[in-house]
């Protein structure tokens, strides 16, 4: 078992209840509870962070693209093959 540290939180009355209620459900102590929604929202944060990055490449790459200005003779293609070419190139 990893080394505990312990940490004292205040909380709410309703975020008491809650939890008293959730480990009584889950069948645990209401430290592994409050343990649980930690990792969990630490999960949350790393995907967002992610989604940020995804978010700075994609401004890079709309970025570089204005940058060539209009095409001569206009545009030669479709909305759908941009967004073809966004899911090959990021995967989303």
């Amino acid at each position: 078992m990893p080394r505990m540290i312990r940490k004292q939180v205040y909380i709410e009355s309703r975020q008491e209840t809650t939890l008293k209620q959730q480990a009584r459900t889950l069948g645990m102590t209401e430290a592994e509870v409050i343990r649980r929604a930690i990792d969990c929202q630490m999960s949350s944060v790393r995907l967002s962070i992610r989604d940020l990055k995804t978010w700075e490449r994609e401004r890079a790459f709309i970025t570089k693209r204005m940058a060539k200005g209009h095409a001569p003779g206009g545009r030669r293609w479709r909305r759908e093959d941009a967004y073809e070419e966004r899911l090959m190139r990021y995967g989303r």
